[in-house]
């Protein structure tokens, strides 16, 4: 085996061969570079960049993160270098490392996806991953994850224009999280993502103003968790497709979490801001679990919750 390697967590998601299950989600690990002082990116399952959008972008103004007691509010505003910077100096910095790159998708018309789709079908990324809480500009500002007729929209356009995997990220911020899986998957998503961020808002009481420039922003980390893996296992059990589980993993207790709710690979978000190395850490403190249940390996753990609900 490859260095990182260990046989208890080697897993195929989406027809993407990893190492373990353990991914960097994205906007927590910026192209993967910036830990690379920090962790060998050699060891994670897959590294997940943040958002890429067709023209770079400057993000929000004013104050983008808020601490909060469980987690943390950012409304960054998809701050990158665009995509054509991302294709032509980041990700040959990333070729070196045997590790898969999964590229998220940014847009603001299903048009700007399938042109991402299209630009990023190329050698060195191993799956697209579509943000679909960006806002439809076509239909008023209406996030496409909202909305089921703009989502599949979004998946069908990208899917005319890869042969990449492609993860769909769904968001939290809706009535029925299951009715929008299920119709994602039916326009062809390879594998679903979830959560995003959910909608939050922190007000300073010295000034009496919102603390984030944007007024709103996504709140992450541990206050997410208990919505994360409900919503994992509501979709999980509605879907055929693979399902990435995420929202407040700090430690293997809670990437098991998911996998046992249905999750057949996990993404570490915000867990990135405390310990760098977290997403190894969490895989070596999953493979433990397995030897100590007597377990061979992680796929023994997905969906296994279902058994005794």
């Amino acid at each position: 085996m490859s260095k990182g390697e260990n046989s208890q967590l080697c897993t195929e998601f989406a027809g993407i061969r990893m190492k373990n299950p353990i991914m960097t989600a994205s906007g927590t690990f910026g192209f993967g570079l910036e830990y690379k002082d920090f962790i060998d990116l050699n060891e994670l399952g897959a590294v997940v960049v943040k958002g890429t959008t067709l023209k770079p972008r400057p993000g929000n103004t004013g104050c983008r993160i808020a601490e909060t007691p469980a987690g943390m509010l950012n409304s960054i505003g998809l701050e990158n270098p665009g995509v054509d910077h991302f294709k032509d100096v980041i990700l040959p910095q990333l070729a070196p490392y045997d590790v898969p790159i999964i590229v998220n998708l940014a847009g603001n018309t299903a048009d700007e996806y399938g042109e991402l789709a299209r630009r990023l079908d190329i050698p060195g990324v191993a799956a697209i991953e579509v943000n679909i809480s960006c806002p439809n500009v076509k239909q008023g500002g209406i996030a496409f994850g909202t909305d089921c007729a703009s989502a599949t929209g979004v998946v069908e356009m990208v899917k005319r224009n890869t042969g990449k995997p492609v993860i769909v990220k769904l968001s939290p911020n809706v009535t029925d999280i299951v009715m929008m899986a299920r119709a994602v998957e039916d326009a062809g998503a390879d594998a679903i993502s979830l959560i995003n961020t959910l909608l939050g808002m922190a007000i300073d009481i010295r000034s009496w103003r919102p603390v984030l420039g944007n007024t709103v922003g996504g709140l992450s980390g541990p206050a997410v968790k208990p919505v994360a893996v409900r919503m994992v296992w509501q979709v999980a059990k509605a879907v055929k497709v693979p399902v990435i589980g995420m929202g407040g993993i700090q430690s293997a207790a809670d990437a098991i979490e998911f996998l046992l709710a249905g999750a057949s690979a996990v993404a570490v978000g915000t867990g990135n801001f405390v310990d760098p190395r977290i997403s190894v850490r969490i895989a070596e403190g999953i493979s433990d679990y397995l030897t100590e249940r007597g377990l061979t390996h992680v796929s023994e753990l997905i969906g296994r919750v279902n058994d005794y609900c």
